[in-house]
């Protein structure tokens, strides 16, 4: 499956920001989907995980309260709602899948990363 991740931007903190991710080729169904970020000089970090259709999410304990994780299982997208934005989330948002499990930092599928940039 080819990922796409669109959304990012620059935004203060406290503000928010929507990030979606579509495929170019094929269709989301039956795979897990997922948002995994890396910092500059950090190592990759899962941040929040859908199932499919998406009755079960999980969020990493630092986005908790603040990100949600969403799919359309019609128009073939996964969206990631961040509010109340924080410095420390600054990184490049990866959109991610996997068939046969829940997504991790070694996901099969990867689309190519959209730039989040927190203003304190």
């Amino acid at each position: 499956v080819q990922l796409q991740a669109s959304g990012g931007g620059l935004v203060e903190a406290g503000g928010s920001l929507r990030l979606s991710c579509a495929t170019s080729e094929g269709d989301l169904s039956y795979y897990y989907m997922g948002w995994i970020r890396q910092a500059p000089g950090k190592e990759r970090e899962f941040v929040a995980g859908i199932s499919w259709p998406g009755r079960n999410v999980n969020y990493a304990d630092s986005v908790r309260g603040r990100f949600t994780i969403s799919r359309d299982n019609v128009r073939h997208t996964v969206d990631l709602q961040m509010n109340s934005l924080k410095p420390e989330d600054t990184a490049t948002y990866y959109c991610a899948a996997d068939r046969a499990r829940p997504v991790t930092t070694r996901a099969a599928f990867w689309g190519q990363g959209t730039q989040v940039t927190v203003s304190s």
